[in-house]
């Protein structure tokens, strides 16, 4: 079947060369029943490939199922895919047919095929090769018939190296690759997206269709899409029912376009969820957390040094011309100062003051909140009062979305 013909039947908008390709390779594969592993980041429209090569292929009249492997429980699965019999487990108060029966003779879709547990691993293998499966509490070999067509948006070959996922079934999965490209990879295919979106919810909400300026266009390719076709479907439908001009400017589709790049780029890499040293954050707090325990180090480490060029004059003398040699020298004549006492300071882990006699006197140090929410509260209540109440200018300040920035005001019950 020609590309053309598969875009115009399955509704498929673009012409990049990776899409035409990864199309052609879906129409060539449709008519047999190869194994087939798509690739590709989410929300590029894996599915719609499934779909193409189920609908293209002697297996149409058949029953068709998506199952998302990532969303069902790692103690369910077995038994969604295998199905079950009575009194298998607590809660099998009867027997059940899985996806592999209820679908016999049709094609089974599934998605992020890499969060399968070890275990569903095997059995789907099994499948695979022999086309046989044993319910989860039965010893009973069923056979099957179904063509399988798997999804990721991960490297199942590093999962292998990391034994996450079974290597002899990442090839017995691969037996036909196709590769949907990211949204930015195809760039000249954004507008037309865009368009079509567009008088799609225009009709829907029976208004006129939205429009895009030229700087707007140039602004919604330049950015980066990470969340694919997926993302820009959400912002099409967002400026068609909020924007009251339907002539879309690059200044009204910033407000619509989640800001890029403000990051702490002391604590992370090109991975905003990894740190310069290879430490995963879970979420905005720990990537808080380790910047005030930073901060904290250095300002110990500081202390150390200064009070290090107090006691060894050698090294006061080489500050001579510095900007502060006046005021060490000041203080160095205060009659409070002795190199003991400074040592002292030093080599102690709590906080010292020297009385009038020059006796050091410890002071019980008062533990400030180290609570990880009330740090980023406050945080926030002083980007609000430095910049006005301004969210945008407080948001890049914080290094943070301002759709964020609204949730943690909600989130802390803060009145601006």
């Amino acid at each position: 079947m020609e590309i053309q013909s598969i875009k115009n039947r399955f509704g498929i908008i673009g012409n990049s060369p990776a899409l035409n390709f990864a199309l052609e390779v879906a129409g060539q594969v449709a008519n047999t029943d190869l194994t087939v592993l798509i690739f590709g980041e989410s929300g590029v429209g894996k599915e719609a490939f499934s779909q193409i090569i189920h609908s293209l292929s002697a297996r149409k009249h058949n029953p068709f199922i998506a199952v998302n492997c990532g969303a069902i429980p790692e103690g369910t699965i077995d038994s969604e895919l295998f199905g079950h019999e009575k009194g298998s487990f607590t809660g099998a108060v009867d027997s059940r047919k899985g996806y592999f029966e209820t679908v016999n003779g049709g094609t089974i879709f599934l998605d992020e095929v890499g969060e399968l547990p070890m275990g569903t691993q095997a059995r789907l293998l099994r499948v695979l090769e022999a086309g046989e499966f044993i319910r989860v509490g039965s010893s009973k070999v069923q056979k099957t018939d179904v063509r399988v067509v798997a999804a990721t948006n991960k490297d199942l070959l590093e999962q292998t190296d990391k034994g996450k996922f079974r290597e002899d079934l990442y090839y017995r999965l691969n037996t036909v690759p196709i590769r949907v490209p990211a949204l930015r990879d195809r760039q000249e295919d954004i507008p037309l997206l865009f368009r079509k979106f567009a008088i799609d919810f225009a009709e829907r909400y029976k208004t006129a269709p939205v429009q895009l300026d030229d700087e707007a266009k140039k602004q919604l390719i330049n950015y980066p899409w990470p969340g694919n076709v997926r993302e820009l479907k959400n912002i099409a439908e967002q400026i068609s029912v909020l924007s009251q001009d339907k002539q879309i400017t690059a200044d009204t589709l910033k407000r619509f376009i989640p800001e890029t790049g403000n990051r702490l780029p002391m604590l992370l890499s090109a991975n905003p969820q990894v740190s310069t040293n290879g430490h995963e954050f879970a979420n905005e707090r720990e990537i808080l957390y380790k910047l005030f325990f930073d901060m904290k180090k250095d300002v110990t480490e500081l202390k150390k040094m200064f009070l290090e060029i107090l006691r060894d004059p050698n090294i006061a003398s080489s500050l001579q011309h510095s900007a502060f040699a006046n005021e060490l020298k000041e203080l160095k004549q205060n009659e409070a100062y002795q190199p003991v006492a400074a040592q002292q300071i030093i080599n102690s882990s709590q906080p010292v003051v020297l009385s009038s006699n020059n006796e050091i006197q410890e002071h019980e140090e008062v533990e400030e909140s180290l609570n990880i929410m009330d740090k980023e509260k406050e945080l926030i209540i002083k980007a609000l009062k430095k910049h006005k109440s301004k969210r945008k200018d407080a948001a890049s300040d914080l290094g943070i979305s301002e759709r964020t920035l609204y949730r943690k005001l909600k989130e802390y019950d803060i009145d601006e």
